[in-house]
């Protein structure tokens, strides 16, 4: 597996990797915010996110977003080819997202909102902690991103309190970063 910083050049995937959000989105049946290809190209072309292959074939994508003048940082968009799912790339995805986000922002808070067991699961191992929204970004540009998920008519009722998702955030610094123990991708493995 080559898990990197997603360059200008891998703008060829991003229309792949928006239909693989659709995509999640109805086999999950959870709300996920819709993302456009032009807007995943900008994120790739910033050196705002990750990108990842398995056998040369785009494998799994995150990227990372700032608000609030640098003070909370969002790593947002985790998405892994549906054929190789449950075999360890997500969780390479995060850690390196993580890492990038610790590395060009070391002192903003890293949050994340999700719907996913297999993500609270892997943002916990991380340091990250279940929070209320209260805790996260008041950013109005942030919470648009959420107005094409199906369930925004929740978010608003709520005020933007709460949602179907759970916000985590990783907010001390001052810890010692945390390193995910991650397969070894250099040896061939039936599950790919």
């Amino acid at each position: 597996m080559i898990i990197r910083v997603a360059t200008a050049a891998d703008a060829q995937y991003a229309d792949l990797l928006c239909q693989w959000y659709v995509e999640s989105a109805k086999t999950r049946g959870t709300g996920i915010a819709k993302r456009e290809p032009d807007y995943v190209a900008r994120k790739m072309a910033s050196g705002d996110s990750i990108i990842a292959f398995v056998d040369g074939e785009l494998a799994g994508f995150c990227y990372i977003e700032i608000f609030d003048d640098k003070t909370f940082v969002v790593n947002s968009g985790l998405i892994v080819n549906a054929e190789i799912r449950k075999g360890g790339v997500g969780k390479a995805i995060k850690q390196a997202v993580f890492d990038l986000s610790r590395s060009k922002y070391p002192q903003a808070k890293i949050f994340g909102i999700t719907t996913s067991l297999a993500v609270m699961k892997i943002n916990t191992d991380l340091g990250y902690e279940p929070v209320t929204f209260s805790e996260l970004t008041t950013s109005e540009d942030f919470w648009k991103g959420c107005k094409s998920c199906k369930n925004y008519a929740i978010l608003m009722e709520n005020e933007r309190k709460m949602c179907l998702c759970t916000g985590m955030l990783y907010d001390t610094p001052e810890k010692q970063l945390v390193q995910l123990q991650v397969p070894d991708f250099n040896v061939t493995t039936s599950s790919f």
